[in-house]
């Protein structure tokens, strides 16, 4: 399944904004989440990114998709047998929200705040399914590290480079018809200039 991740919003007058699309729903969510997976069912979430540096000033290529999330739902022990009938459809997975965080890598700390977005996606088992994640929200221009890129020196601040590299980390959250929590994540890589000659 493909998520399509839209990139570019104004932010203020004329600059855009890298915004990522893939759909999903809001409410919080904690490391907890992950830790309370105890369904039958597992969650794969995977990615293609297809934009690896975006310029915040905009240019060529900058119009595109960031890239596709993709999830998939499989059974995690399909030998099981019990004495019970379980109806499959118990085994359905409800996604319900996502979480977008960021992570440096290229030394520096500073990163845009993270947030949690709700969504309603059904995938059976060994389906998949597809929805719009967002996962730059344009206010993260306005705030370190990339502020100093859209309208500051054009350098990191922290890292004193024309360049900031981050992951972005985007964690799926969900359950089964039956209630049982299940989550997934994935992350992808990206680069962040400005008028460094568009979207690549």
């Amino acid at each position: 399944m493909g998520m399509n991740i839209k990139r570019w919003i104004p932010v203020a007058a004329a600059i855009p904004a890298a915004a990522a699309l893939v759909a999903l729903a809001a409410t919080s969510c904690n490391t907890s989440d992950f830790e309370r997976d105890t369904s039958p069912v597992a969650l794969i979430v995977t990615n293609t990114t297809l934009i690896n540096t975006i310029d915040v000033l905009g240019g060529t290529g900058c119009g595109t998709n960031t890239g596709t999330i993709n999830l998939q739902t499989i059974i995690k022990n399909p030998t099981t047998i019990t004495d019970v009938p379980i109806n499959p459809a118990f085994n359905d997975v409800r996604i319900t929200r996502y979480r977008v965080s960021y992570q440096r890598t290229d030394g520096g700390t500073l990163v845009p705040a993270s947030y949690v977005n709700s969504i309603d996606i059904l995938i059976t088992p060994g389906g998949t399914g597809t929805g719009t994640f967002i996962v730059f929200r344009t206010d993260a221009f306005s705030q370190a590290p990339l502020a100093a890129l859209v309208s500051g020196t054009g350098r990191d601040p922290e890292t004193n480079r024309p360049v900031v590299r981050m992951d972005v980390i985007v964690d799926v959250f969900g359950q089964t018809l039956a209630g049982e929590n299940v989550s997934g994540s994935t992350r992808f890589p990206l680069s962040f200039c400005a008028n460094c000659g568009g979207c690549r």
